[in-house]
């Protein structure tokens, strides 16, 4: 039993507004030290998949300088290892139209992929620490056409999901909604799917001839509720952070600050990897006050900061605070400057004196490089 891993870089990019007009949602930083693929990525090698393609229709550079060569994955960019997907778009707009339109463009690298069996489709938005062994092992004991991976606790009935599946008491799927505001009783898709190699194939070409091009809603759905298709659920137990918006993303990027939400992420047998950027140890000033955060290395901390994320190379000036807050790759903020609920990209300068304060639900946005 073999699989390829197909991820899905541009996924999002236009919810999570200025923080992706000039990198993929992919290539979005977390956690002080990572990017979202990271995860992704991570999960595939730990779980023995060795072929994987990235597709990715533009802003692609900022992510290919990150993965560069895929050592940090023991992966190379060749055939059999990781590959670039960078297809042409087949519509006239300057995204893809949906997972399909892109699998269609990306079609001859699943057609002729290295003999896997089976392919294991995921986003970049959806973080967490998966065995997708375990979960192509249930698949195939399943007998089913296709699997989905889901997670209970998301569904609010306020929050829009993609996918929402709904068990009855014998574990059957009852319902099953695309673009859904879902109750509590469902579940919501965390955008994995396990699906044999030459079905997906058929069934893109098939889609994309009735120019259907949405994965969950023309073909998923479509196809299940005509009898065509048998769906396995999946339920993960683990934590994972949904970031489809910019108030999902400000918020679960603080919550990894809690230890459990960290542990569950970062603590278990399978390590998240990224590309080593090594730097000298954080400084911190004999005046400075650190309290619940998460630091990375090379940082100047002159000031204060409380419950706030710093990534590397970020310099804190003296008399400043910074709370509840996402401080990016070499941001300088200033002296006596007052942050709270913000998040600056990187190279951000924050003048002296400068007072930011947003909200967890509307956090105050500075776009990379800018100077305020």
């Amino acid at each position: 039993m073999t699989a390829m891993g197909i991820i899905f870089a541009n996924i999002y990019d236009s919810s999570l507004g200025e923080l992706t007009n000039k990198r993929t949602m992919a290539s979005l930083p977390y956690g002080g030290r990572y990017r979202q693929i990271d995860f992704t990525l991570s999960n595939m090698v730990n779980s023995g998949i060795r072929h994987i393609g990235i597709i990715s229709r533009f802003n692609y550079q900022s992510l290919m300088n990150h993965i560069g060569s895929g050592e940090e994955w023991d992966l190379e960019l060749q055939e059999g290892g990781l590959e670039f997907l960078t297809p042409y778009s087949m519509s006239h707009n300057s995204s893809y139209r949906g997972k399909v339109e892109a699998l269609h463009s990306a079609l001859e690298a699943l057609e002729y992929s290295s003999g896997e069996d089976y392919v294991v489709l995921a986003d970049s938005g959806v973080l967490c620490n998966i065995d997708l062994g375990k979960v192509l092992e249930a698949h195939v004991a399943s007998g089913k056409d296709l699997t989905v991976v889901t997670k209970a606790g998301i569904a609010n009935g306020t929050k829009q999901l993609d996918l929402a599946i709904k068990l009855d008491k014998g574990g059957q799927i009852a319902d099953l909604a695309v673009d859904y505001v879902a109750t509590s009783e469902y579940l919501a898709s965390m955008a994995l799917f396990v699906i044999s190699r030459e079905l997906l194939v058929h069934h893109v070409r098939e889609c994309m001839a009735r120019n259907r091009y949405r994965f969950e809603r023309d073909f998923l759905m479509r196809q299940f509720q005509a009898g065509n298709l048998s769906v396995n659920v999946y339920e993960f137990q683990g934590v994972a952070l949904f970031n489809e918006s910019t108030e999902e993303y400000f918020n679960n990027n603080l919550a990894i600050i809690g230890k459990e939400v960290r542990h569950n992420l970062f603590g278990g047998a399978h390590p998240i990897y990224t590309k080593v950027r090594d730097r000298v140890p954080s400084y911190y000033g004999e005046d400075c006050h650190v309290e619940n955060c998460i630091v990375a290395d090379g940082c100047v901390l002159e000031g204060n900061a409380r419950h706030s994320v710093l990534f590397r190379q970020v310099t804190i000036g003296q008399g400043a605070m910074v709370e509840d807050s996402l401080i990016m790759n070499d941001t300088v903020v200033g002296e006596g400057c007052e942050l709270k609920c913000v998040i600056l990209d990187k190279d951000v300068v924050v003048r002296p004196g400068t007072k930011l304060i947003g909200t967890p639900n509307n956090p105050v946005i500075v776009k990379r490089g800018e100077q305020i």
